[in-house]
């Protein structure tokens, strides 16, 4: 208790900035990250760009500049691979520091559909872009002509590039043909170290030639409480080690993987990529009708694998683990899936949507702000100062509140925007933050905290 008080007094000592302080401290971040190229995800901890990063990233330059979203979501899709798939980095300078980098996951030596250049990782991450670029989209379209023009370029640039994407997911993630999109690597998910994959992880037998390797992160963040443990690196590192034997053959990484889990998070995002996707296909005639219609059924496959994931008990989603034919039932931020995609009977969703808000999760006795963390702080096993595994995430926040808005839900929408500004105003602009302290963590100067941010914000 003394210790959360002290951390309380930390944050009230750092101030509370004003809304135009805080859209100056965010573009500054996006800003002074901006290498040219990309903005980097973070100056220090993540000096290249990665995929949903950049899609969220794409959004709060909108608001600085059009035509530097348009650049952004140009650069991530120009390092998309012949078969469809966007990596989930992008490298950038040779001399940024950061492992694993190109030259660990050899994807050009080791694949003819990987780019040469840029050099780009072998998996991918959670399909946000086409949210993305509905948002630029609306946007530019506020704008003025020169915004206007440059948003229908970016579409006509970015339509077929994304088509192509959600068309290799639906290809060769989905091996159940159930619309339950798999995953290869928990970093695939974004979500690294969640509980979520504990089991699937702990099954990993790393092979006693797993080549040695030098972790750069816990450099950067000094309290390894924040970070993966080495064991968990270890189980990372050889499932690269595992797709790189197979050339990163998208259907051989399948069935070879020890690591193969039905992803209910991202497989709501899927649907409900698609079916943005398919309406920005629609309402700028991008799009064939043949197009729009296979869209609109991946999306609705998986919307109903999303709705048929959940436990009955607890009305939370689950993820499914391929390798031991069972669902994986934890209290994390992913059980809200249907959330995001919609598709469950009314009272069931006006269920789900109490116990997000409710007592233990965004309502949890003394959350600094009632946003739902990453971890239920009623699980034995939250850990409020560690990665996925308890802090809250203002990017994840942002997503929810985006998804029930659009959906009409705009009371508990609002709410989350409200209460998403209150976890930040201290203007670190972090990557997460303790749930009850407030006490910025991970890396600071995040760009897309800083991005989501100066959406939140009242247009200046």
């Amino acid at each position: 208790m003394n210790d959360l008080r002290t951390r309380r007094a930390d944050r009230a000592r750092r101030g509370r900035l004003g809304p135009a302080a805080l859209a100056d401290g965010a573009a500054t971040v996006l800003t002074g990250n901006d290498n040219g190229s990309m903005v980097t995800a973070a100056p220090r901890l993540y000096p290249h760009m990665w995929s949903w990063d950049a899609a969220f990233i794409s959004i709060g330059l909108a608001h600085l500049s059009v035509d530097r979203a348009a650049r952004e979501i140009e650069t991530l899709l120009g390092a998309q691979w012949r078969s469809g798939m966007v990596p989930h980095i992008v490298f950038g300078s040779d001399d940024a520091e950061y492992f694993p980098g190109p030259d660990r996951w050899g994807t050009a030596e080791l694949c003819g559909d990987a780019p040469r250049a840029p050099r780009t990782s072998g998996i991918c991450q959670p399909p946000v872009h086409a949210i993305a670029l509905r948002r630029v989209v609306d946007i530019g379209r506020r704008g003025s002509p020169a915004d206007v023009a440059r948003v229908e370029e970016l579409l006509r640039f970015c339509w077929p590039r994304l088509y192509r994407w959600h068309a290799w997911l639906a290809r060769h993630r989905d091996p159940l043909g159930s619309g339950l999109l798999c995953l290869v690597h928990g970093w695939e998910s974004g979500m690294d170290n969640s509980p979520r994959w504990d089991r699937p992880y702990a099954a990993v037998q790393v092979g006693a030639d797993l080549p040695p390797y030098v972790r750069l992160d816990n450099r950067v963040v000094a309290d390894v409480r924040e970070r993966p443990s080495d064991t968990e690196y270890d189980r990372y590192l050889w499932l690269v080690e595992e797709m790189r034997r197979v050339h990163y053959d998208p259907d051989a990484v399948v069935r070879t993987s020890s690591f193969l889990v039905g992803d209910v998070f991202v497989t709501a995002l899927f649907a409900l990529a698609c079916s943005v996707l398919a309406e920005l296909g629609e309402d700028f005639g991008t799009a064939t009708d043949d197009e729009v219609a296979r869209l609109r059924s991946w999306a609705a496959r998986s919307r109903s694998a999303v709705v048929s994931s959940c436990d009955p008990a607890t009305g939370l989603a689950r993820d499914y683990d391929l390798r031991a034919s069972g669902w994986l039932a934890t209290s994390t931020i992913a059980g809200f899936a249907p959330l995001l995609c919609g598709g469950l009977a009314v009272h069931r969703e006006a269920a789900l949507l109490a116990t997000f808000q409710g007592p233990d999760w965004a309502g949890y006795p003394g959350l600094l702000a009632a946003v739902p963390p990453s971890v239920s702080p009623a699980d034995p096993g939250f850990r409020p100062r560690t990665y996925w595994r308890g802090p809250v995430w203002p990017v994840v926040t942002w997503l929810f509140g985006w998804a029930l808005q659009r959906r009409g839900l705009l009371e508990p929408a609002l709410r989350l925007r409200t209460e998403g500004l209150r976890l930040v105003v201290d203007g670190t602009f972090a990557e997460y933050y303790h749930p009850f302290s407030g006490e910025p963590l991970g890396s600071h100067g995040q760009s897309w905290t800083a991005a989501v941010v100066l959406d939140w914000l009242p247009a200046r």
